[in-house]
């Protein structure tokens, strides 16, 4: 079975986050538990941490068909020391939050080096990040999100990601998001029933799917290669449908979250439909 939603607003509190997805036909949702452009906020309130427990239960959204997302402020593999810590304590508070919540995963850009250090020492730095996360909590996934590799970001290549998880400590916490549009991006063609099949048995024997735990449905802008990040909707873009038409037929993507993230909220209601019908 598919779980399909979008990353609904958590507009007035992140208790209307599932009712938000119920409302556009989502069996999936993913959300921000804070401001994603601010470094802090205040602490989830017991009030909202039972509405939020309420209305997931009361709209059939167990923690396995949720996947918030941390600030995209924090950078796990900062070079430099102070902002480093700053994205660290950042966030173990996020992963904090998702605990609070009852949440079992939390979305996340692996990590920039900024030109400041190399690659491998970037990607080590965002394992110890990880670690040190998972230390101060129980019971969440820190979920790596591939990128696009746009500027200094790593994470668009396979290699990125094992190399991260090979540095994680306890990897039954640890696993990955694949979003359609930051892949193509960074140069595999999932647009071809060939180059879907290749670039899905390269990250089996890369990565491996046991550590997929979610995906974000987004076309592209931009071709493939191109290292921009720029999402279009489903059908619209560089992608074409067929490319989700074979991602809503493959089992390999049964019961984790998919994700919308295309740039018109109006049309998700529609989108999921589109891609519900893709299953019958």
């Amino acid at each position: 079975m598919k779980f399909i939603g979008a990353h609904v607003s958590a507009a007035g509190g992140v208790e209307n986050t599932p009712l938000n997805a119920q409302a556009i036909g989502a069996t999936a949702f993913a959300l921000f538990t804070k401001n994603q452009r601010r470094w802090t906020a205040k602490p989830l309130s017991n009030e909202s941490i039972r509405r939020f427990k309420e209305n997931c239960a009361s709209a059939g959204f167990t923690p396995n068909r949720i996947l918030p997302h941390d600030s995209y402020l924090i950078n796990l593999g900062h070079p430099e020391a102070a902002a480093l810590e700053k994205s660290r304590a950042a966030f173990i508070d996020e992963m904090q939050r998702c605990e609070q919540l009852g949440l079992m995963l939390l979305n996340f850009h692996p990590g920039s080096h900024l030109k400041k250090i190399s690659e491998k020492d970037c990607l080590v730095r965002i394992a110890e990040s990880i670690n040190l996360a998972l230390d101060q909590t129980t019971g969440v996934t820190a979920v790596i999100e591939n990128t696009a590799g746009q500027g200094t970001n790593l994470g668009h290549r396979f290699e990125h990601l094992a190399t991260i998880i090979e540095g994680v400590d306890d990897q039954s916490r640890v696993g990955v998001c694949l979003d359609t549009c930051h892949t193509f991006s960074a140069g595999y063609d999932i647009s071809t029933p060939e180059g879907y099949d290749a670039t899905l048995a390269k990250f089996d024997a890369v990565v491996g799917f046991s550590f997929l735990k979610g995906v974000h449905l987004n076309d592209g802008k931009k071709i493939r290669g191109s290292r921009v990040d720029r999402h279009e909707r489903l059908g619209e873009g560089v992608l074409g449908i067929e490319t989700f038409r074979m991602i809503m037929k493959d089992a390999r993507f049964d019961s984790i979250p998919m994700i919308l993230e295309t740039p018109d909220p109006n049309r998700w209601a529609e989108e999921i439909r589109l891609l519900k019908a893709m299953m019958e």
